[in-house]
C-alpha cells in the first residue's frame, strides 16, 4: 500500500480528531497541569530523544508541557503534518515519535509506513482519539511499536514512551487480548482458517456451498434439499456474506481447499 492509497482508505473513516476540537484542547490542558510522576517503566541513563507530531496546537502544547517535566525524556522537534513528521525524523533521528493517527495531509498509517522504510530505527508511538479495538492491529501491522487513545495519555503518556523506546510494544492492558487473538490467527494455516470458517456455517448452508461447488444450479440443489429455489438463493447469500464467495469458481476453489472436493 502506498502513503496516498492508506491515507485515502484512513479517510473513510469518521474523522473524531478533527471535528472535536474542544475535547482535544480539554485534554491538552489536563496534560499541561499533570505532574510528572514515576511510573513503573524504569527511568534510564540516558534521555529518550523525541519529536511531538499532532495538528492540533493546543493538545501538542499540554503533551510538550507534560514531557518537560520527566528528567528523562528530550523533546528535539515538533511536527503539524505527516509529511513534517517524516521529513523531522528523517533530519533528527529521534529515539521515538509520538504521532497522530489522523493528520490533514495523510493518515498516520501511512507515515508510519514511509518512515519505516526510510528510518527503521525510529520508533513510533501512535497518540490517537480512535480507541483501539478498530486501528491497532493496522498500526502495529504498518510498523508502530505502540497504541495510546489520548484520553489515556494523562495517566500512561511517560511510560508508553519509556517502553518503545527501550524496544517493547505499548498497548493498554484491556486490549493485549487483541494482539493474543490476533497472533493466534497468523499462527494458523489458510487451510484452517477456511475449515474453521466452514464450520461456522449453518448445516444447510454447507449443503449448499457443497453442492454448488459440484456443479449444481439452484434448482436441482432445491429438489435435493427438499427447499424453494428462492430458499437456496437465500442460503447463497448467506454463504457469500460470511466467507467473502462471489462466483462458482470460489465456491470450487474453497471446496478444493477444505477437502470437500478433491482435484
Amino acid at each position: 500500500m502506498t502513503m496516498n492509497d492508506a491515507g485515502r482508505a484512513m479517510s473513510d473513516k469518521p474523522v473524531l480528531s478533527r471535528i472535536d476540537e474542544h475535547s482535544l484542547a480539554t485534554i491538552g490542558a489536563k496534560l499541561a497541569s499533570q505532574p510528572y510522576a514515576k511510573r513503573g517503566v524504569p527511568i534510564g541513563d540516558t534521555p529518550i530523544r523525541v519529536v511531538l507530531a499532532d495538528d492540533h496546537t493546543l493538545f501538542r502544547a499540554g503533551v510538550r508541557v507534560l514531557l518537560r517535566q520527566a528528567p528523562d525524556i528530550d523533546i528535539i522537534g515538533e511536527a503539524n503534518s505527516s509529511e513534517e513528521a517524516i521529513a523531522v525524523a528523517e533530519r533528527l533521528s529521534p529515539d521515538v515519535l509520538v504521532l497522530d493517527l489522523e493528520m490533514p495531509d495523510c493518515s498516520g498509517l501511512a507515515a508510519t509506513q514511509e518512515l519505516t522504510n526510510r528510518v527503521a530505527s525510529v520508533k513510533v508511538l501512535i497518540l490517537s482519539m480512535y480507541s483501539e479495538d478498530e486501528y491497532l492491529l493496522p498500526v502495529l501491522d504498518a510498523g508502530a511499536c505502540g497504541y495510546l487513545t489520548k484520553e489515556s495519555a494523562e495517566q500512561e503518556l511517560l511510560e508508553a514512551i519509556r517502553a518503545v523506546a527501550r524496544g517493547d510494544t505499548y498497548v493498554r492492558p484491556r486490549v493485549a487480548r487483541l494482539l493474543a487473538s490476533h497472533q493466534r490467527t497468523k499462527a494458523r494455516s489458510p487451510k484452517d482458517r477456511m475449515s474453521e470458517d466452514f464450520n461456522h456455517l449453518s448445516r444447510r448452508e454447507r449443503d449448499v456451498l457443497e453442492l454448488v461447488a459440484h456443479g449444481f444450479g439452484g434448482v436441482e440443489i432445491g429438489e435435493r434439499l427438499g427447499i424453494s429455489n428462492k430458499t437456496v438463493e437465500t442460503y447463497k447469500e448467506r454463504i457469500e456474506e460470511k466467507l467473502g464467495l462471489k462466483h462458482r469458481s470460489e465456491y470450487i476453489t474453497f471446496a478444493l481447499s477444505i477437502g470437500l472436493l478433491h482435484p
